[in-house]
């Protein structure tokens, strides 16, 4: 059984008067936020408002770099150079240590996006160009991917020493390979599975996948998507499920 998790979700994904998520909402049931860093979503002042919101939670911070593609939100594939992945980390992974500075925080973690972690997950040439980028930030960096950790991006990772949190995700369904199914179109998550799937995970390292079969995944933490109809009543649960069995809640520290 674990004895700790992390729970963290998505955030600054909100562009000027457009919102994306409930931020606010979904701040006190999570330990780590992974901030929007401009180029799918979020904007500067949106980033610092996320950022001094995450503060006064006392949350944790990563960057959630995507592709250049604020109309798609970062979800339409583009061919992309190794220099071009290199370059969008340092660029957007930049503006967030920023923003971090200036309210006395430092870095946590980095997750990639959308259409920039699909590409990441099998082209290795783009994942070692993005490993390298995160090395040369500075600091201690820290992965964050969907488990398994198997993919192109966490075994750049690795060979680099840098620590791979591999996530789960309880409001979302797995195919008996454990691979997510992605929602297109948001709907409302069943509370009590999405609270069974993460005290199975906890107790037995096994996710439910649609066809019944139980999946081993090598995960700490799990993710909880913001922008759901009813996240923060799954985020509440959650919380309270992990609590009555024992399991701390807290950022995964490298």
């Amino acid at each position: 059984m674990l004895k700790s998790i992390d729970i963290n979700c998505d955030m600054g994904e909100s562009f000027g008067n457009w919102k994306m998520g409930d931020d606010e909402g979904m701040m006190p049931y999570i330990t780590t936020a992974n901030v929007a860093c401009g180029f799918h979503a979020g904007d500067p002042v949106t980033m610092l408002d996320t950022v001094r919101l995450a503060k006064r939670h006392g949350v944790v911070v990563g960057a959630h770099p995507g592709l250049p593609d604020l109309l798609g939100f970062g979800r339409r594939a583009m061919n992309i150079t190794p220099e071009d992945a290199y370059s969008y980390i340092v660029y957007q992974v930049g503006a967030l240590q920023a923003s971090l500075a200036t309210e006395g925080m430092q870095l946590h973690h980095i997750k990639p996006h959308g259409a920039f972690y699909s590409v990441l997950k099998a082209n290795m040439e783009l994942a070692e160009a993005v490993a390298e980028g995160m090395q040369k930030l500075g600091g201690t960096p820290v992965l964050y991917w969907p488990a398994p950790t198997t993919a192109a991006m966490p075994t750049a990772c690795k060979k680099r020493g840098i620590p791979v949190v591999g996530e789960i995700y309880p409001d979302l369904q797995y195919a008996a390979d454990g691979s997510l199914v992605i929602q297109r179109h948001k709907h409302e998550t069943d509370v009590e599975f999405a609270c069974a799937q993460v005290e199975r995970y906890v107790k037995t390292g096994k996710v439910q996948a649609m066809d019944g079969t139980l999946v081993e995944l090598d995960a700490v933490a799990l993710c909880i998507h913001g922008d759901g109809p009813n996240c923060t009543e799954v985020g509440a649960a959650i919380q309270q499920r992990l609590k009555s069995i024992g399991c701390d809640i807290r950022a995964y520290m490298p």
